[in-house]
């Protein structure tokens, strides 16, 4: 069996497709508390995340992420999942990231998927207790990483490049490739650093491919993105570029630091927020456009958002996602046997439909208070 072609192989001669929500769908499935938010899904209810993986391959993703969000042992410490509280004995990061990365795996050798290791903000960072007890939360996590061979690294949500950047320097020690992502909008980080900076910081960091992901909708992360390859091209520094946004609309928040979390409707009332798959194809296409090279989701991102810009980018990619098979797009709806709905079997029809909420009492936006 030939050796699959790595992240950066894949970067460099096409693009790559991420994948998409994993805490909020589990946590809309049944396997993850609102709140905490932690992954101990991996370990209880394996067979629920080895599902959300298969959904993702089959809808065209290139990357299975491990289910490791949030999974540093400070972290799971500070919600209480480490004590013998619920369950028949305490779990640590390294036996959820143990059983996280076997499953992606698993799933990724199904098809032509790579697993990316992933890591995420700690509290020791907001508690500050500095950089080397940071870094070795990280590290501990990048031990399993190591042990389990992962193909490359990711560490995202970061509201910090400092953060970010001790997150880099630790996975840059298991010499694979690494990407980096913040939780970060036009504004900056949370420490007034602009995104143009923090993108430079963080590929002097020896990040090989930076971006943002989460907290702001399509087009929010796409300004934000052209900053970040902005501040990469006046420094006269390379960097692949990734973006994965939330898939809600959430114009109303604009450049406030708490992102879609600061809506009045997170999280259990997201529903009509959520992006149709002509609106992830839209920002597929447009991230493409602006050099975007690995495109994917974060919450709200649902395995149809992502075979939607699998198929958008089809040409780019040189294929078609595995659920081709059962996705003819529009042209499907030309055997309806409901004329009305055979007469939309066309994508304009599609690409100037303005949704509705179907209810009387939806606004259009929030108020918000001010950060």
């Amino acid at each position: 069996m030939a050796s699959k072609k790595n992240l950066l192989e894949r970067l460099e001669s096409g693009l790559v497709i991420g994948d998409g929500s994993f805490v909020f769908t589990m946590e809309k499935r049944g396997y993850v508390a609102a709140g905490p938010f932690t992954p101990e899904a991996a370990v209880l209810y394996p067979d629920a995340v080895r599902q959300l993986h298969r959904e993702y391959l089959r809808a065209g993703s290139d990357v299975m992420q491990t289910f490791t969000f949030y999974s540093s042992d400070d972290k799971l410490q500070f919600q209480g999942v480490s004590e013998d509280k619920h369950r028949s004995h305490a779990l640590t990061s390294a036996e959820i990231n143990d059983s996280a990365c076997d499953l992606a795996r698993e799933v990724a050798n199904e098809g032509d998927a790579l697993v990316a290791g992933g890591l995420s903000p700690v509290p020791s960072y907001r508690e500050g207790k500095g950089k080397e007890f940071v870094q070795e939360e990280f590290r501990k996590q990048c031990k399993v990483f190591r042990e389990k061979d992962v193909d490359f690294l990711i560490g995202e949500f970061f509201a910090s490049v400092e953060e970010a950047e001790w997150a880099i320097e630790v996975m840059k020690e298991l010499k694979k490739p690494v990407a980096c992502t913040m939780r970060i909008c036009t504004r900056g980080d949370w420490k007034d650093v602009r995104p143009g900076d923090c993108a430079v910081r963080m590929a002097k960091a020896g990040a090989d491919v930076v971006g943002v992901n989460c907290c702001y909708e399509p087009n929010m992360c796409l300004e934000t993105m052209a900053l970040m390859k902005a501040g990469l091209d006046g420094a006269g520094l390379k960097a692949h570029l990734i973006a994965q946004p939330v898939g809600f609309h959430t114009e109303e928040i604009g450049t406030n630091l708490s992102g879609y979390a600061a809506l009045p409707d997170y999280p259990f009332a997201m529903e009509t927020r959520m992006i149709n798959r002509f609106d992830a194809q839209k920002f597929a296409r447009k991230a493409y456009e602006l050099g975007v090279r690995y495109i994917g989701g974060c919450c709200g991102f649902e395995p149809y958002h992502i075979r939607a810009m699998a198929e958008e980018l089809a040409q780019e990619r040189g294929k078609t996602p595995p659920g081709a098979d059962m996705s003819p797009g529009v042209d499907g709806l030309k055997v309806s046997v409901m004329d009305y709905v055979a007469a939309r079997a066309n994508k304009e029809y599609w690409a100037n439909l303005i949704p509705a909420a179907g209810r009387k009492d939806a606004k259009n936006l929030s108020e918000l208070p001010r950060d």
